[in-house]
């Protein structure tokens, strides 16, 4: 049998259904079926991004003496990473993924027009494996964020990147599942993963780079591959955008992510615990434990409750609650749908953060106040 290996995309080298709406129809009605007004759009507003890493190491002499003497010398050694970004703002930010970045010491973008910038980095965050940078130039070219929620299986779909250092490359697939949980990201405690599944061809270096629908708006960041051999087979998952709006502002306003829980975990509603739990259906996610000091404990949420909705919207794998969970910031208030003895019932629950208190936290002092709110409103967008 051989080996599947999960894969993030980037690439490096040493130196040294029915009820579609008539708009999706159409987008999957393969008769006068055309990507290039999508693709001309998306295309100069992805980037290359170029990460170096310095790292410096002690080597001795073999000679205490002389490294009492003179001290030991460094052995520097250089490595350079490539993945993609999308600039998302005429400011100048660059939404890429944590992993194309992280560690770097130096961080550079060439833009479709050949043009070269050194990159400030804004803030990553390892639990959606998702970075904001930003660069200082005129004339930035952006991609209008489109509605992630609003994408169904079967929806034809651009992946934009640069995959193994090459310039622009298009290609398209559908959607080919969403909620999708792969993990990838499994060694971070509150990572959140709930990718967009599709079969558009991406490989190492396509990290960072655009999903794009065929209205040309970001629908997704395309992160990570599912193959046997390391190379692209069939199956690649993007972050949705819906999510990545909301990390990507938590970095302009704090300078870090404002992670949002209830102080529960979750396991699947199976066959097996339905039967076992007396359920009338098989939908929603189980309470599994809770911390009696959180959140969901003190609106009266019980072990043994069925989770059916955050804020109206259906939840039925573990994937799809906390994606949307990922949507808000701690000190909101949000309405959880329970079952309990086959009985709904809705309590409001004030989230808190990951210290247990319903503040935000603040790392850095915000931009200026015209920037940050001419962000905000194209977030909303």
């Amino acid at each position: 049998m051989k080996k599947i290996i999960l894969i993030l995309l980037i690439g490096s080298f040493l130196v040294c259904s029915s009820g579609l709406t008539n708009e999706i129809y159409a987008q999957t009605n393969v008769s006068g079926l055309d990507f290039t007004e999508a693709a001309k759009s998306s295309t100069p507003t992805v980037v290359h991004v170029i990460s170096t890493c310095e790292e410096h190491n002690k080597q001795g002499s073999n000679n205490v003496i002389y490294d009492l003497l003179f001290g030991r010398e460094y052995n520097t050694k250089t490595s350079i990473s490539f993945g993609s970004g999308v600039i998302i703002s005429h400011y100048g930010y660059i939404v890429t993924n944590h992993h194309v970045i992280d560690d770097a010491t130096k961080i550079q973008v060439v833009l479709h027009d050949k043009r070269m910038f050194d990159a400030v980095l804004i803030g990553k965050d390892p639990n959606t494996d998702l970075a904001l940078l930003k660069i200082e130039g005129d004339n930035l070219p952006f991609m209008k964020l489109g509605d992630s929620d609003k994408l169904v299986v079967g929806q034809w779909v651009l992946a934009v990147g640069h995959p193994f250092n090459l310039t622009s490359t298009v290609t398209a697939g559908i959607v080919s599942a969403k909620s999708r949980d792969i993990s990838i990201l499994a060694e971070h405690k509150y990572a959140t993963e709930s990718f967009i599944q599709t079969d558009a061809a991406v490989n190492k270096g396509n990290s960072g780079g655009a999903l794009v629908n065929l209205k040309g708006e970001l629908v997704g960041i395309n992160s990570a591959i599912l193959s046997p051999s390391g190379a692209y087979a069939g199956y690649s998952f993007a972050i949705p955008v819906n999510l990545v709006r909301k990390i990507v502002s938590d970095f302009i306003l704090f300078g870090e992510v404002q992670k949002a829980v209830i102080g529960v975990s979750i396991e699947e509603v199976t066959s097996a615990v339905a039967t076992s739990l007396g359920l009338n259906k098989i939908e929603g996610v189980l309470v599994a434990t809770i911390d009696n000091s959180g959140a969901a404990s003190k609106a009266g949420v019980l072990i043994g409750d069925i989770i059916l909705s955050v804020n109206g919207v259906k939840v039925n794998k573990t994937a799809e609650l906390t994606e949307q969970m990922g949507k808000y910031r701690p000190g909101e208030c949000i309405k959880l749908t329970i079952k309990r003895n086959n009985v709904s019932k809705t309590f409001k629950i004030v989230l808190r953060n990951i210290r247990g208190t319903t503040e935000t936290i603040n790392s850095r002092e915000a931009g200026s106040e015209m920037e940050v709110n001419g962000f905000l409103n194209l977030m909303k967008q």
